[in-house]
């Protein structure tokens, strides 16, 4: 029922809208217009920027790397586990053994469980033992094989004699040596030339001596021996009333005192 008429001012008021759109559109346009300016300054300063996008994925790229080194060492890392579990060692802890822990893991390695040793190592093992038994039997026991508890039926003990090895000195205690007093000038003094020594030497063949109160018979006899080359029969002494000591000493049968007594010089 609407009117021809009536239309057209919808169609204006529809334009009137659009017109003033249009008139906002340039006023936009206008405002938009210096905002290129201010972009183009960050436009200007993008090409010094750009070498960064460019590195960004440079540095990724590493990044895939670890991942798949990360996975490389746990499986080495797994690897190495089950060998120790197996009791065998890695190739890395054998390159930083020695030569001789080298050697030892490989005759390890070698070995197995279940075999048999060698007939001559089990041999010889055989007989190392039985020396071994040999000597601790021997150490127990002792040089005389026994080890028996010995039975005291005393209080007292008494200390066993044991080796006494003579002295060996390393130098002399003294510089010199002490001299022997007892020498043969010193034991016999003096002839007595006496009358009863006289007629001991003409009736008796005895010669009569003054001595050394310390000399014996025997110290008398070897120092007339040596003095006067004679041979002595008996030797008799006596210690006089004065305090000195006599000795008559009679000569053997093939000398004659006499002669002996002119030899010395008291007849």
């Amino acid at each position: 029922t609407a009117k021809p008429g009536d239309k057209k001012p919808e169609q204006k008021k529809a334009a009137a809208p659009a017109a003033g759109a249009k008139k906002e559109a340039p006023a936009a346009a206008k405002a938009a217009a210096p905002a290129p300016k201010k972009a183009a300054a960050p436009a200007a300063k993008k090409p010094a920027a750009a070498p960064k996008k460019v590195a960004a994925p440079l540095t990724k790229k590493p990044a895939a790397k670890k991942t798949v080194a990360s996975k490389a060492k746990s499986a080495k890392d797994a690897q190495k586990k089950k060998l120790i579990a197996a009791g065998k060692k890695p190739q890395s802890v054998l390159a930083k053994l020695s030569a001789k822990a080298r050697a030892a893991a490989k005759a390890k390695k070698g070995v197995k469980p279940g075999a048999k040793p060698a007939k001559g190592t089990a041999k010889a093992k055989a007989t190392a033992l039985l020396n071994a038994k040999s000597v601790q039997k021997k150490i127990i026991k002792g040089a005389f094989g026994t080890r028996t508890r010995k039975v005291r039926t005393n209080v007292h003990f008494r200390r066993p004699n044991t080796l006494k090895l003579p002295r060996n000195p390393k130098y002399p205690r003294k510089s010199v040596p002490t001299r022997n007093r007892m020498d043969a000038y010193n034991i016999i003094k003096y002839p007595l030339t006496t009358e009863a020594a006289m007629k001991k030497i003409e009736d008796n063949n005895t010669l009569v001596f003054l001595t050394h109160l310390r000399a014996n018979k025997n110290h008398v006899r070897a120092a007339v021996r040596k003095l006067y080359d004679i041979k002595v029969a008996k030797v008799n002494v006596l210690i006089r009333p004065d305090g000195q000591k006599k000795a008559y000493v009679r000569l053997a049968r093939d000398y004659d005192a006499l002669d002996i007594a002119n030899k010395i010089g008291i007849i």
